[in-house]
C-alpha cells in the first residue's frame, strides 16, 4: 500500500531545498566576488599610480588614490620614448607569430587526429613530451642556431624580428598541436568520409570543412598565442640590439633604464603609464573573443 506525503510536508522540503541551493548561491557570489577584486586589485593600483606625481610613489604609508589626477603622464609617456614604434613592431611580431602557429599547428594536429601512419603515436608522444622542456634550456641552442643560419644563408637572422615568428611557421607548438587535435577529435568522421565519396581531396576536407568547425579552438588558440607573444621578453632581449627594432616588452625595461636620461625624477609613475597602456590590447582582445576561448577550451577536453 503506497503512502502519500502530505502536501504541506512537500512544500516544506522544497523550501528548504531551495533556501540550501540559494545560500550556496549567495556563498559562491561572495566568494567570487572577492577572489576578482583580489586580482583586480594590482591592476587597480597600477591604474591609480600611473596618474600620480613623480614622488607620490615614495610616500609612506603608501597611498592607493593620487592627489591629482596627472593625465599628461600619458602623454609623457609616448612622447619621451618611440611608443608607437614599439607597438607597431609587436603588432607585426604578434601577428606573424600568431598567424604562423594557427595554421601550422593545425595540420599537423590534423595529421595526428584523422590519418594512421607508422609511427605516428610516437611522434605524438615525442611531442608532447617537448612541453616538459623549458624554453630556457634551448635559449643557447636556438641563439646558436640562428647565428649559424645566418652564415649558411647569408640571411641575417640575430638583430631581425625573424627569430621571433619564422619558429611559429614549423608547427606552432606541441600545446597548440595538442589542443587542435583533440577538438579535431570531437568532430565526427562522418564528414571526412562524405566529402571523399563527393571526390574532396583530403586538403579541401581540412580547408573547407574541419576548420570552419574548428573556429572556437581556433579563436582560443589565436588568444593563448597572441597574448604569449604579446607580452613575450627573453627572446626578444636576447636577439634584438637596437631599440627601434623592440616590442613593447623590451620597450618597457629600456624605457625604466634610459628614457629620459640620467636625471634626478622618478620615472616610476611614467612605467606605470606604459604598463597600462601595454595591457590594453590583450584585455580587449580577450573579452571580444571570450565566447570562443570558453567553448573552445571546454570542448577540446571532451575527447581525449
Amino acid at each position: 500500500m503506497e503512502t502519500t506525503v502530505p502536501l504541506a510536508v512537500q512544500t516544506h522540503r522544497l523550501t528548504r531545498s531551495n533556501r540550501r541551493k540559494g545560500v550556496r548561491t549567495a556563498i559562491l557570489y561572495v566568494v567570487s566576488t572577492a577572489l576578482a577584486l583580489l586580482f583586480f586589485f594590482p591592476y587597480f593600483y597600477t591604474l591609480m599610480s600611473s596618474l600620480k606625481g613623480p614622488w607620490e610613489m615614495y610616500n609612506w604609508p603608501p597611498t592607493l588614490f593620487p592627489s591629482e589626477l596627472r593625465w599628461s603622464n600619458y602623454v609623457q609617456t609616448v612622447t619621451m620614448v618611440p611608443f608607437g614604434r614599439w607597438v607597431y613592431n609587436t603588432v607585426v611580431i604578434t601577428g606573424l607569430a600568431t598567424l604562423g602557429t594557427v595554421l601550422t599547428s593545425s595540420l599537423v594536429a590534423y595529421s595526428f587526429a584523422r590519418f594512421t601512419y607508422r609511427f605516428r603515436d610516437a611522434l605524438f608522444l615525442v611531442t608532447l613530451g617537448t612541453m616538459m622542456m623549458p624554453a630556457q634550456v634551448t635559449l643557447i641552442p636556438r641563439f646558436i642556431m640562428f647565428f649559424k643560419f645566418g652564415e649558411w644563408t647569408g640571411l641575417q637572422f640575430l638583430n631581425t624580428w625573424r627569430p621571433l615568428w619564422v619558429p611559429a611557421w614549423f608547427g606552432g607548438g606541441a600545446f597548440a598541436i595538442f589542443l587542435i587535435r583533440q577538438f579535431i577529435q570531437t568532430i565526427p568522421r562522418d564528414f571526412d568520409e562524405a566529402a571523399l565519396i563527393d571526390g574532396a581531396s583530403y586538403l579541401r576536407i581540412f580547408t573547407t570543412i574541419l576548420m570552419p568547425l574548428c573556429k572556437p579552438v581556433i579563436a582560443t588558440l589565436a588568444i593563448i598565442s597572441g597574448i604569449g607573444q604579446w607580452n613575450s621578453f627573453i627572446e626578444p632581449m636576447i636577439y634584438l640590439n637596437e631599440s627601434s627594432k623592440f616590442p613593447i616588452s623590451v620597450g618597457l625595461h629600456y624605457f625604466r633604464e634610459t628614457a629620459g636620461g640620467m636625471t634626478e625624477e622618478p620615472k616610476e609613475h611614467l612605467l606605470m603609464c606604459g604598463s597600462v597602456l601595454t595591457t590594453l590590447p590583450p584585455i580587449i582582445v580577450f573579452f571580444l573573443f571570450q565566447e570562443y576561448f570558453v567553448q573552445g577550451v571546454v570542448m577540446s577536453g571532451i575527447k581525449g
